[in-house]
């Protein structure tokens, strides 16, 4: 078994810029590098892809430099696109400031991919297979024009198909009536601490990812990221677990929650158990820190060495 990735999200460009810490408010601060690369969902379709699951965009992209530049970093990772290009507007930007501790701030100018039409989400419906694994971020959730209509394909995916949520840092953002479907269509929910905060009001990771479970339909699973720490698992009809994480250096967190999503939907699409796909995710998202980037997640090989000793990094060879 291996399921296709599907990310009906965006993906736009990011502005890196590397700072030694952030500026107070009105003040200024010196970048020491700077970058554009694909951003966004791109990075949940790469660690995907990277562990070798098939995977495709379904959100929009525009013309000009940043969708140019989307379009040519998806070719190159072999990833495919559901949608035509869109003729009058540029794709979105997010400007990323990473700190001398790995930590990343996001301020996100949408382009193109926010301008979603009824038309739009009928083709991506129609092109949807059996089985698949669809991806949605809050990202999309949140704006006024592409939350309902996400919210509305949720209602008329395939039943054998499995949907992850990522309510993203704009879930606070995110209308009830938009969110509420969605909640009761999800298979898994993948939130990072502070998003289950938000959602849940619970400080604790783990009292978060509790209380996620009892916000979904029965039989849905949690995952609440928890950075070095690992993550907190809510497995279908299992109980609540920690699920350790990997002492890294770590210098760019940028992409590290999308690398943990990528690669539980990957290692789950491929039949590793939920615990497994976890520790996985763990892994590879441990893995990206190390690296400068955004798109930095490992691909099986590299994995498979980092785990080196654990069942399965033999499964993965």
């Amino acid at each position: 078994m291996n399921r296709r990735l599907v990310l009906a999200g965006n993906v736009i460009a990011d502005v890196v810029i590397e700072i030694p810490a952030l500026p107070e408010r009105g003040g200024d601060v010196v970048g020491t590098r700077t970058g554009t690369t694909a951003g966004g969902g791109f990075n949940t379709l790469v660690a995907a892809r990277r562990l070798g699951t098939e995977a495709v965009y379904a959100g929009l992209h525009g013309t000009g430099p940043h969708g140019d530049l989307v379009r040519a970093a998806l070719a190159a990772e072999d990833i495919g696109t559901l949608l035509p290009t869109r003729a009058d507007l540029d794709t979105g930007f997010t400007v990323a400031l990473v700190d001398s501790g790995g930590e990343r701030t996001f301020v996100t100018s949408f382009g193109a991919e926010a301008t979603l039409a009824p038309a739009d989400v009928a083709a991506v419906r129609a092109r949807l297979r059996p089985g698949d694994l669809v991806q949605l971020s809050g990202y999309g959730l949140a704006l006024p024009g592409n939350g309902p209509l996400l919210s509305g394909l949720t209602a008329t995916l395939p039943a054998d198909s499995i949907l992850c949520l990522d309510p993203g840092p704009l879930v606070a953002d995110i209308t009830e009536s938009v969110l509420a479907p969605v909640l009761t269509r999800t298979d898994w929910l993948s939130a990072n601490a502070r998003e289950a905060r938000i959602m849940t009001g619970h400080e604790d990771p783990r009292a978060a990812a509790a209380a996620l479970g009892q916000r979904l339909a029965p039989g849905a699973g949690v995952l609440v990221r928890a950075d070095k720490d690992g993550c907190w698992l809510v497995a279908p009809g299992e109980p609540l677990v920690h699920v350790p994480g990997f002492p890294v250096t770590a210098v760019d967190s940028n992409g590290a929650g999308d690398a943990h999503v990528g690669a539980f939907l990957a290692l789950l699409g491929q039949g590793f158990d939920p615990l497994t796909a976890a520790r996985g995710a763990n892994a590879a998202a441990a893995l990206s820190v190390t690296r400068r980037g955004p798109a930095t997640a490992p691909d099986r090989t590299e994995l498979a060495a980092f785990l080196a000793g654990d069942p399965l990094a033999e499964q993965l060879s």
